[in-house]
C-alpha cells in the first residue's frame, strides 16, 4: 500500500518552491546593475547596426 500524503505539507512544498523560482527570475531580472544593462544594451544595439550594414540592397526594378 502506498504511503497518504499530508496535503498541507505539500501544498506549502510547492508554495516554497514557486517562490524560490520567482525570486530566481526576480535576481536576473532585476539584480544587474544598472552600469552592466547599459553596457549590454549598447553591445546588442551595435550588434543589430552591424547586421542591418551588412544587409543586401534589393533593387525591385532589376533582376539578376
Amino acid at each position: 500500500m502506498t504511503q497518504p500524503i499530508n496535503l498541507r505539507q505539500a501544498r506549502k512544498q510547492k508554495a516554497r518552491a514557486d517562490k524560490a523560482k520567482q525570486a530566481e527570475t526576480n535576481r536576473i531580472q532585476f539584480g544587474t546593475p544598472k552600469a552592466q544593462r547599459e553596457l549590454e544594451k549598447a553591445r546588442e544595439a551595435k550588434r543589430q547596426a552591424a547586421l542591418e550594414a551588412h544587409k543586401r540592397d534589393t533593387d525591385e526594378g532589376s533582376e539578376t
